[in-house]
């Protein structure tokens, strides 16, 4: 049996690729949705013996079925945002403790104490609906940083600039954490001189603004704010980890998650590094759910490991996964 212990204390790429395997047995023998799909590529626990034979699960499959590796009860649902008429992903939690570990170890490797910070948070599209595995998050880094200032704004962004200089002229470090487009309306509103604050992006126009690609949005965030870089969050709903941008948009990932970039051509082979592909995702906090999710998005890899997201498929079309119906 694999523990929280095994997952969250990794400290090697020899330990971390037995465990993965381990992992993905566990799931081939407990996830129906997920054995299926492996079956459907001919592989199976006998036959995947490195992690680049273990098959990666297509990320609609959170929309259209139950995706779990756990008899338990389920603790908490947590949905995609979506227009109307759009289906959801639903990822069904069982194990909600594994979340906590993994975003409180991944801040405290990546940024240090909670308690160091102030944490606002500027996320009106998800306060604005339940179910966010993002406000489930903020709001707990909120209650961890046990700051009084520490706080949600919707769309009160008079009382956000206000208190947002006011820290940071004090010299309290700040973490003001935002959807995309709420960052822009801010700095429309107020042109920052910040000193002692991280701005950290989350991703998301929501269709309130053009879409742009990163050196823009992040140069007129770094104007707008006054900083030198902008930090970003690469997680999503179908995922319980989540991986750091500390600035020009290289990612890396807590030891628990890692990054693998497939051929856009064949979902089934994976690309050098520095090349362009889909984005396969380990997420071994994962292990009650799938921890081997392909997702839509398009990036790279680089040999030290750290990653760049590019953009999205315009349509799901990788050949060897469209065909499959379960």
């Amino acid at each position: 049996m694999i523990s929280a212990s095994d997952i969250f204390t990794i400290a090697s790429k020899k330990e971390s690729e037995k465990i993965t395997l381990k992992v993905f047995r566990h799931q081939f023998d407990n996830n129906a949705v997920y054995k299926d799909f492996c079956g459907f590529l001919g592989k199976d626990k006998q036959n995947v013996k490195s992690i680049k034979e273990i098959p990666f699960l297509p990320i609609q499959f959170f929309k259209t079925h139950e995706v779990v590796s756990s008899q338990d009860p389920v603790q908490i649902t947590f949905t995609s945002s979506g227009t109307t008429g759009m289906a959801t992903s639903r990822h069904l939690v069982t194990e909600l403790n594994y979340y906590e570990q993994s975003f409180r170890l991944a801040f405290s490797q990546f940024y240090g104490n909670i308690e160091d910070y102030a944490v606002l948070a500027l996320l009106p599209s998800y306060l604005e609906r339940e179910g966010s595995s993002l406000i489930y998050m903020v709001e707990d880094l909120i209650q961890g940083s046990n700051n009084p200032h520490s706080g949600f704004y919707l769309h009160n962004y008079d009382e956000l600039i206000a208190k947002l200089t006011a820290l940071d002229t004090e010299g309290q470090n700040v973490l003001l954490i935002g959807v995309t487009y709420a960052l822009l309306d801010l700095i429309e509103k107020e042109d920052f001189k910040l000193k002692n604050t991280i701005i950290m992006e989350t991703g998301g126009m929501k269709g309130r603004r053009r879409e742009m690609i990163r050196e823009e949005l992040h140069e007129v965030l770094c104007k707008g704010f006054g900083v030198s870089k902008i930090h970003s969050e690469y997680g999503m709903t179908e995922l319980l980890s989540q991986a750091y941008s500390l600035g020009d948009g290289i990612f890396e990932c807590p030891p628990w998650m890692d990054i693998l970039i497939r051929d856009t051509e064949d979902a089934l082979t994976y690309v050098d590094y520095g090349k362009t592909g889909g984005i396969n995702v380990i997420d071994l906090a994962n292990i009650n759910s799938c921890s081997f999710i392909a997702t839509q998005d398009l990036g790279k890899k680089y040999p030290n490991q750290s990653f760049e997201v590019l953009g999205r498929f315009v349509k799901w079309d990788v050949r060897g996964c469209n065909f499959i119906v379960i």
